[in-house]
């Protein structure tokens, strides 16, 4: 028998196994769409406990117990809010799944002694590539190696932009491939700077077991190395995405000698000392237009369709490079004579194709042109280069950008327009997690963007070709306790400035860089020391912290940006980071937004002009329960707040109901939020409230009633909501109302008053809930838009 910590992630991964297998079952014994979602949510609340059981039991035989315990007490508590006529199939229903998870444990805890264990993990592989030309060679060696090779490391070598990538996506779900290694298929992006740390918490997360903390990098792949035992014998994929060169050593600590286990890297190098190598050549001519067409929609219907000749032109200055194809080609869809023509000249003029560099400068070439015809989308296009390799840029962030820098509109729909310019053009991925709202309702928390890592080198290399002084966008990185390469003496400087300070208690005045960027992008880790960083920045008007650390401090200098109107900090680690000098912040007349990310906010300060404020995945206690003043004295002008994802959110602080210019209000996926303030109509200008996903929610306070412009509500899986209030009738304004998920939420007879209620976007039950009112509300819209069935939460935070 395994000792207790292979207990427990056996478990651990046969439980919610088991939870997945009740899914199907959920779909198969019940009919009606509502009644799934409901035991979805049930399912749902259910595994954060079965996940702690999992970290802290040791012995065997208490899981079994408690897991009965719990489905008993879920039953118990969760039906008591179901209509009598579902008590029964419901509880039949929970009944088999208990079994079904009670036989798949008593069936592999035996199996242990045995065959192994059948753990499985979550697959971690990406979306799958939708068009692929050129590779199908490479594809099948690379495929053979991975299915019959004695090789433990198979490596995918090419230029940038050559399709490693693409090809190692195509691999991960090919049949034969996924017949093969299943589900135990676990794709992780290394990048340029990789935290070993971070990849393996990468790991965990997608076999669904939470983050652990790790010691050392030592101790997180011996974890790792213990972890990928559990799976019995049976295949496993790691695709390591993005190695850069010097990284062949971090590589070599992921080689475990277990049986049916192999490791796919993709880098722009070949590594001596592994062995099995598939370097990808540019493509042929043949190829190279087949790909130009599908990205130039040529195939299509176009205002102006070049001939062959000059199409064949532009491709042959494309040097064969997917990627230059890919992005040349979605600029040129649909453009006039006079761009196609410029471009092909512009390309042809640059010299042969051999480097990193040379792609570049063919991509720099295709910037151009677009900055030619859209000059605000180039410079929006440069600033995704501020945010850090390889991760995804949540659209919020960039709105609050534009908005100040560009003055785009409040709502953002001139910088999402600018996003699908970019996206269309290829110069840019956009990936929306969940959709949730119509593109109307100008809420993107869900929506995010992708850069490829070339074309995020070719938005800093745009910017750092204006001199030092009239930079437009700065980035510093502190990483690993760097110096900037334009500050020769501060290093230097710095270091006395320490020793004099420990040993005699002076204090030396660092020399102040001037920089005159309007964008500052700051990346620290553990590592970083901000003392020694002490800048004047009087033209600064966005401020992106990209952190991966517990602890950072807001540097000094800052109380010193008067200009400073967008403060953006994330935490890119996967414990949150906790912010230090917050008040700092107080001595800014201009901030006008700030987002955080992953972090502890700390106790508020008075931010006079502070006009949204965007918490996510954020710990809110500080803040809300610690601040020394009332939460409408230190943000008396909001005008919007967002929360989402804030785990220890249970209620909102009474005082915010003194912010009379609040305008929107959300809070989304706190599942521990159960209580609005009764006070909430004292917010007599708020327009838009947003409370989706908080399945703690119980009650709608009557206040609620004196909300007269309040004219878009969001109440959707807000599972523990019984009632509306009767003066719930009274909300003149409402004109959208989301309530997927609310078939347990009676609806009050006063709803027949709602005249300017316009749709409501709902499940298949709620909306016979409102059927009888139809004839009072003759605007009324019910939409039933399909279930957006989201298994995410299985795999953990």
């Amino acid at each position: 028998m395994a000792g207790g910590v292979t207990g427990e992630a056996a478990l651990g991964a046969l439980l919610e196994e088991g939870l997945r297998s009740g899914l199907d079952l959920v779909d198969k014994a019940i009919n009606s769409p509502t009644k799934r979602e409901d035991l979805r949510d049930t399912v749902q609340r259910l595994t954060p406990l079965i996940r702690q059981m999992k970290v802290y039991d040791e012995t065997w035989d208490r899981p079994l117990d408690q897991i009965e315990r719990v489905l008993r007490e879920f039953q118990e508590s969760d039906m008591q809010v179901y209509t009598a006529r579902d008590v029964k199939e419901i509880l039949s229903t929970l009944s088999t799944l208990k079994e079904i998870m009670l036989t798949l444990v008593n069936n592999s805890l035996s199996g242990l002694t045995s065959s192994g264990t059948v753990i499985k993990g979550l697959c971690g592989t990406p979306e799958k590539p939708k068009y692929i030309v050129g590779l199908e060679g490479a594809l099948k060696r690379s495929k053979n190696e991975l299915l019959n090779g004695d090789e433990p490391v198979l490596v995918l070598t090419g230029l940038p932009g050559s399709g490693k990538t693409t090809m190692a996506k195509e691999l991960c779900w090919d049949p034969d491939v996924k017949d093969k290694f299943g589900e135990n298929i676990f794709f992780v992006i290394f990048s340029k700077t990789p935290n070993l740390k971070n990849i393996v918490h990468t790991i965990f997360g997608h076999c669904g077991l939470p983050a652990p903390e790790f010691s050392s990098d030592e101790d997180a792949i011996n974890r790792l190395g213990f972890l990928l035992t559990q799976f019995g014998g049976r295949p496993i994929l790691l695709v390591l995405d993005d190695v850069w060169q010097g990284s062949e050593t971090i590589v070599e600590k992921f080689k475990f000698q277990i049986s049916n286990y192999k490791v796919l890297v993709t880098s722009r190098v070949a590594f001596p000392r592994f062995a099995t190598s598939c370097h990808l050549e540019p493509l042929g001519h043949d190829d190279a237009i087949r790909l130009f067409h599908h990205f130039s929609l040529l195939d299509d219907n176009c205002s102006f369709k070049p001939d062959e000749k000059l199409v064949r032109e532009v491709v042959r200055g494309c040097k064969g490079s997917p990627l230059a194809i890919e992005v040349i080609g979605g600029l040129l869809c649909k453009q006039p004579f006079e761009v196609w023509q410029q471009m092909k000249e512009l390309l042809l003029s640059q010299s042969i194709f051999n480097s990193n560099t040379d792609l570049l400068h063919r991509l720099q070439t295709s910037l151009e042109v677009m900055g030619d015809k859209f000059p605000i989308k180039k410079e929006c296009f440069m600033d995704l280069g501020l945010f850090p390799e390889d991760k995804m840029i949540p659209v919020d962030a960039l709105i609050d950008m534009w908005v100040e820098q560009y003055n785009l509109d409040e709502g953002g729909i001139e910088a999402m327009a600018t996003i699908h310019e970019l996206t269309n053009r290829n110069l840019a991925k956009t990936v929306i997690r969940r959709k949730v709202e119509r593109e109307t309702d100008k809420y993107y928390n869900n929506h995010f963007v992708m850069l490829h890592d070339l074309l995020r080198e070719l938005a800093i290399h745009q910017s750092s070709l204006e001199p030092f002084e009239e930079r437009k966008r700065l980035i510093i990185d502190l990483g690993e306790n760097n110096h900037p390469k334009w500050w020769p003496e501060q290093k230097q400087q710095g270091v006395i400035a320490r020793i004099s300070s420990l040993l005699f208690g002076w204090k030396m005045e660092q020399k102040q860089q001037q920089v005159t960027a309007h964008s500052l992008s700051i990346y620290a880790d553990d590592t970083s020391t901000a003392e020694w960083c002490n800048i004047e920045s009087d033209e600064t008007k966005v401020l992106i912290l990209n952190l991966q650390s517990s602890n950072y401090a807001i540097p000094n200098f800052v109380k010193q940006m008067r200009k400073l109107k967008v403060l953006l900090v994330t935490n890119y680690g996967f414990h949150i980071s906790k912010l230090n000098k917050f008040e700092l912040l107080g001595s800014l007349s201009e901030l006008k937004r700030i987002r955080l990310g992953k972090i502890a906010v700390p106790s508020l300060c008075k931010l006079m002009n502070l006009q949204k404020l965007s918490l996510h995945m954020c710990s809110t206690l500080p803040a809300f329960e610690s601040c020394p003043m009332d939460i409408s004295e230190a943000l008396p002008n909001l005008v919007e707040l967002n929360i989402d994802y804030c785990k220890d959110l249970v209620k909102l602080p009474v005082d915010i109901c003194k912010i009379n210019p609040l305008k929107k209000l959300s809070i989304t996926n706190c599942h521990k939020f159960s209580e609005l303030p009764k006070e909430i109509g004292s917010l007599e200008n708020l327009e838009v409230l947003r409370l989706s996903s908080c399945s703690n929610l119980e009650e709608m306070p009557a206040s609620i009633k004196r909300l007269q412009k309040l004219g878009h509500l969001d109440i959707s899986d807000c599972i523990s909501l019984k009632q509306l209030p009767e003066e719930f009738g009274y909300l003149g304004n409402l004109e959208k109302l989301y309530m997927r998920g609310c078939s347990r939420c009676e609806l009050p007879v006063s709803v027949m008053n709602l005249q300017r209620l316009t749709i409501v976007i709902c499940d298949e039950d709620t909306a016979a809930s409102w059927e009888p009112f139809r004839p009072h509300l003759p605007h009324l819209t019910i939409e039933q838009p399909e279930a957006d069935v989201n298994l995410d939460w299985l795999q953990g935070d």
